[in-house]
């Protein structure tokens, strides 16, 4: 990969544009999304916006190694069942095209 200048730029505007994407939504709220399978869960210890940026610049490699350690994944039944129960349950949320990308808050 050539790390010029513009790839710089480049990195920091899908940077700012998906911190102004960045929003916060009731469970509740993505069930929607949900019924389509496009929500992808991403674990704490990962930074929401840095997920974000691999996936819609398609870095295969990083995604891969989040999958295989279980930092990013769709919800379990048991998730799920648990958050039927509390649909007022606030997450961070980004979309990345066609993802919908939460953190538990």
């Amino acid at each position: 990969m050539n790390f010029t200048p513009q790839f710089f730029m480049e990195t920091e505007s899908l940077r700012s544009q998906l911190t102004e994407n960045l929003d916060e939504a009731e469970w509740d709220w993505l069930t929607p999304h949900l019924e389509r399978e496009i929500v992808i869960i991403v674990e704490s210890q990962l930074d929401l916006l840095t997920v974000g940026e691999a996936i819609a610049q398609d870095n295969a490699l990083c995604v891969q190694h989040w999958i295989s350690e279980a930092l990013i994944h769709k919800p379990s039944p048991e998730q799920i069942f648990q958050w039927n129960d509390q649909p007022k349950k606030r997450f961070q949320a980004l979309i990345v095209q066609p993802f919908v990308l939460i953190q538990e808050l």
